[in-house]
């Protein structure tokens, strides 16, 4: 035999067993071997490639990361929309769905439908394109319409094949999800601790993070995972082998993919209904996070005859777990200081697990809440946790609460800053207190945070912890400072390595292009949140505009309204906040908007159209929604009639739902609400 097909031999036995090992890992949960020899088999096949550069393929597990980090991700559509989910909340909602589903097909009412009912896992999702069997793209699903391409990112996901089987078409698209590990999670939150970053709140945010870096390396070294169960379209196309769900998740499979094996068959509702019972209970015995079941009809041409509405498929829906509960002793209560100054009580709990986590912080809302339910240090509570949501305290166990004597005292709100100690202030319409004081520290650290956040600059690396040192050595004092940062200076920090600095450094250069209405949004102006900052950017086009605009001019800005216009004008009117906006603007940060004007006479899509929101939304606050609505011609309302036209549903509803239910009212979840906002 040549010696170079025994080193080709010996090269493809070495990428086969690694691959193996990375199913066993990545899609299994499973490993055969330790890490320590999966890393010693990785570096066998990096120092073989490397005598032998000539023999590297395209799918060698080598080339799963670049040698440098991209410079930005693009956004590109997708061939098919990704649609989101409708969501039951309840048993009641997949009853009523499968009624309407048998009404669609025209079935009678002792015809069972076949159902496949699926985890539904909690990442993110991801539309994977293979082109002559090799990976070849991979989009986030964005707004459903367009996303942003991670290809280097998806490459660095070792759950997902470089290459597909050779039974598998030369040209596919697959979508599915993109996860954290609750093991992976733990031990990312570790390392980001011992870095002096912030930890990630759950591992749906670690995985979406993760994924929107610009350092492919950062991504494998995260472990993340995937599981697909979508075949959108392949070089026969569109369409889906066998003509069913069950087909289609076998078929990905046999072609290499990673599919999740607890999906199972579910001949009629009620089949489906024990399958929800069944993992509600058993969930915490997965490796990932589950929020709740897909269940999607499993013919094909059934799917054809139910359709799709604008927002969701007819065919397939989600149900929700309910928020989980437990009690706990609640230690005592402590207060934080915000961005805005408001000085808001938190509960500090015994340690208790509770979806999936160890819980020992949770919200109290505001003083006036605690001093209305009663809640006390010393009390056993009950604590709720639904998802990626903050866990609350709901109440407390009275009839556990010690009498007379070992009662503990009620809970008195101090009447000066926790930080600073400036006497609060509150306003004759809030309940919220505040520290007046511009110049407290935790006013200027949280400041610093938001600026920094995905949602408004999107800094990545510029984390709380880091921010305390810098605002502790006197590094930065305002955002403005942000840009005058160095990887030389950032080095002689704590847990500030070489590398780390100099990818903060380019994360902040970065972060000068971002839009005029992240910018505004950042500045954490008081009142003014994502919708009205888009608002103000459409409409003035960037700062130039605006800080010429009245305060008539601003205020007749359809969805802005008195308040907004008032808190703007004041900051745009106060001298530091000027230079602070000049010191922006030297540095480079760009100060215009790419994006029409948001006149008169744009459209008003929700024209006469009425909505409530119920539960806690993810993307947005109260008023952001408010401001998208309004944008649109619509109007957002506190409770549901039949006049009603949409309630848009967060985590954690209230009783609104049910109302919705008992009225016919149509719901959206928050990827359908963003969908129709953003259309």
């Amino acid at each position: 035999m040549p010696p170079n097909d025994a080193v080709a031999r010996k090269l493809a036995e070495l990428r086969a067993s690694i691959r193996h090992h990375e199913e066993r890992y990545y899609v299994f949960h499973d490993p055969e071997i330790s890490d320590a020899e999966f890393d010693r088999l990785l570096a066998r096949l990096t120092a073989l490639e490397a005598e032998h550069p000539e023999l590297v393929t395209p799918d060698s597990p080598t080339q799963r990361v670049a040698g440098r980090a991209v410079d930005g991700f693009k956004t590109v559509e997708h061939a098919v929309p990704m649609l989101s989910l409708d969501n039951a909340y309840d048993e009641a909602g997949l009853v009523a769905w499968d009624e309407r589903v048998r009404k669609g097909l025209e079935l009678g009412d002792d015809t069972l439908v076949d159902y496949v009912a699926e985890l539904k896992i909690d990442g993110l999702s991801i539309a994977v394109h293979y082109r002559d069997g090799l990976l070849a793209q991979g989009i986030t699903r964005g707004d459903g319409l367009r996303g942003e391409d991670v290809t280097s990112n998806v490459r660095a996901v070792r759950g997902i094949p470089l290459s597909l089987r050779s039974s598998a078409p030369g040209s596919v698209e697959v979508r599915g999800e993109i996860f954290l590990s609750r093991s992976s999670f733990d031990r990312v939150n570790r390392e980001r601790v011992v870095a002096g970053e912030s930890p990630f709140a759950n591992p749906r945010n670690a995985a979406a993070g993760t994924m929107r870096t610009l350092d492919a390396a950062l991504v494998a070294g995260r472990g993340l995972g995937a599981y697909l169960y979508q075949l959108v379209e392949s070089e026969a196309g569109s369409g889906d082998p066998g003509g069913s769900q069950a087909a289609v998740l076998d078929t990905l499979a046999t072609w290499g993919l990673p599919v999740e094996r607890h999906w199972t068959d579910c001949r009629g509702i009620e089949a489906v209904l024990a399958y929800c019972r069944e993992w509600g209970d058993a969930r915490q015995d997965l490796p990932f996070d589950t929020d709740g079941i897909v269940v999607k009809v499993d013919d094909f041409e059934a799917r054809q005859r139910l359709g799709d509405t604008a927002k969701f498929p007819r065919w397939a829906m989600a149900f929700k777990f309910p928020a989980e509960q437990a009690t706990t002793r609640l230690l005592r209560i402590d207060v934080n200081v915000g961005r805005t100054g408001a000085v808001t009580p938190f509960a500090v709990l015994e340690p208790v697990e509770l979806a999936g986590t160890t819980v020992q912080l949770a919200t109290l809302h505001n003083a006036e809440d605690v001093s209305r339910k009663d809640i006390r240090a010393g009390d056993i509570v009950l604590v709720e946790k639904g998802g990626d949501i903050i866990p609350k305290v709901v109440k407390p166990i009275l009839s556990q609460r010690p009498e007379g004597a070992d009662a503990p005292r009620p809970f008195v709100m101090s009447s000066t800053c926790p930080v600073c100690d400036t006497s609060l202030e509150r306003g004759y319409d809030e309940v919220v207190w505040r520290c007046p004081n511009s110049a407290c520290p935790a006013k200027i650290q949280r400041g610093l945070l938001h600026f920094a956040s995905r949602r408004a600059m999107d800094i990545e690396g510029l984390g709380e912890a880091l921010i305390a040192q810098l605002v502790e050595c006197e590094l930065v004092s305002d955002v403005a400072d942000i840009y005058a940062l160095e990887a030389e200076t950032l080095t002689g920090l704590d847990r500030m390595a070489a590398r780390s600095s100099s990818n903060l450094v380019v994360e902040i250069e970065a972060s000068k292009e971002r839009n005029f209405a992240h910018l505004l949004f950042g500045l954490g102006i008081r009142h003014v949140g994502e919708g009205a900052a888009d608002l103000l950017a459409r409409r003035f086009g960037g700062l130039d505009g605006l800080m010429v605009a009245s305060l008539e001019e601003i205020e007749a800005v359809h969805g802005v309204g008195p308040i907004v216009a008032a808190s703007v004008r004041a900051f745009l009117d106060q001298k530091e906040n000027r230079r602070l906006l000049q010191r922006l603007a030297d540095a480079g940060v760009r100060m215009d908007s790419d994006r029409g004007s948001a006149d008169d006479d744009a459209p008003q899509p929700l024209a006469g159209q009425t909505f409530v929101v119920t539960g806690i939304l993810s993307t947005m606050s109260r008023d952001e929604a408010r401001s998208a609505i309004e944008r649109l011609g619509g109007k957002l309302t506190g409770s549901v009639s039949r006049k009603t036209t949409g309630l848009v549903v967060g985590a954690d509803p209230g009783s609104k739902l049910e109302k919705a239910r008992e009225l016919g009212v149509e719901t959206l979840d928050e990827a359908a609400f963003l969908k129709l906002i953003m259309a």
